[in-house]
């Protein structure tokens, strides 16, 4: 992307296919997330090296967005490098470790049409060799730091996306990368909310001086998208309070909206999470649904839709 910045895009930007980052300047090096597996976080390490002359061994710091395992769970490439994330992030990455993720691949029919659609959406990846790597410095709020001579802002937005969202501003090149804030040309997943935290952080981004935005997933884009994203948010969250109030259950709520204009979007059925976030926060008592569930919910909404 010019001046020391590199993105790497994995299209098309559906489940687990996320997107990286790398901010040089001379000898010092930032990456900014890692990929679903060793072997998909290998590549890219390769590809980087040949681009920059920065290999795993020379990264020096690496920043996890978020607690997603398509953000860290190639941590374990680069095992002398710092890792640092938000507190909130790294509670929520020892709440669901790789073998938990593998557990749920193996069984797949077994768990019903949870199981065929989880072993499907993330039969690309490897779950099974993952050597964790645990973030060695935490923070909340925000965090200023130097690569090289460049000023890096780490930017704490979460809750949203998940518990501890974090955007990672490079001011002197105009840029951010962004973690799950930003799903480009895809539907925006919604695991902890609240929505407004959410359309706040989109707020956050817009009002930045920066001309690159790299999301979590997706293309490169600008500020239009942010807003299509913000947009999204407010227009099911619109909707979905209606059928809340109404008394409509999750299921058919998430059945009976409307995707329009978000249409086009990959993984549209990912409105039955947000959907169930929403009545979570519309009934203000914290019950959180097994995430099982969520993805029979998903699987249920998907074939319905077909």
């Amino acid at each position: 992307m010019g001046n020391g910045l590199y993105a790497w895009l994995q299209p098309d930007g559906g489940w687990g296919w996320s997107n990286a980052g790398l901010i040089r300047d001379g000898e010092a090096s930032l990456l900014v997330d890692t990929l679903f597996d060793m072997t998909l976080t290998r590549d890219m390490l390769s590809a980087m090296e040949d681009a920059t002359g920065i290999g795993a061994g020379k990264i020096a710091t690496i920043v996890n967005t978020h607690a997603n395992g398509d953000h860290c769970h190639g941590n374990g490439c680069c095992p002398q490098a710092e890792i640092i994330a938000s507190e909130a992030s790294a509670r929520e990455m020892a709440e669901v470790p790789p073998a938990t993720l593998a557990m749920f691949k193996a069984a797949g029919a077994k768990l019903g049409p949870a199981g065929t659609y989880f072993a499907d959406v993330f039969a690309p990846f490897d779950f099974e060799n993952v050597e964790e790597r645990a973030p060695t410095k935490t923070f909340s709020g925000a965090m200023d730091m130097k690569v090289g001579d460049k000023a890096v802002r780490l930017i704490e937005v979460g809750p949203a996306h998940t518990g501890g969202d974090v955007l990672v501003h490079v001011p002197g090149d105009k840029a951010v990368f962004t973690g799950d804030i930003l799903f480009i040309d895809g539907t925006p997943l919604m695991w902890a909310g609240p929505v407004a935290n959410w359309i706040r952080a989109c707020e956050t981004i817009i009002a930045m001086d920066v001309d690159i935005i790299v999301p979590g997933h997706g293309p490169i884009t600008d500020k239009a998208g942010v807003r299509r994203v913000a947009d999204y948010l407010a227009y099911v969250d619109r909707e979905a309070r209606k059928r809340f109030e109404a008394g409509l259950p999750v299921r058919e709520a998430a059945l009976d909206i409307a995707l329009g204009d978000f249409s086009s979007w990959g993984d549209g059925e990912r409105i039955a999470v947000n959907v169930d976030s929403l009545y979570r926060e519309y009934r203000g008592d914290g019950k959180v649904t097994p995430v099982i569930e969520l993805f029979a919910l998903m699987a249920q909404v998907r074939d319905a839709r077909r």
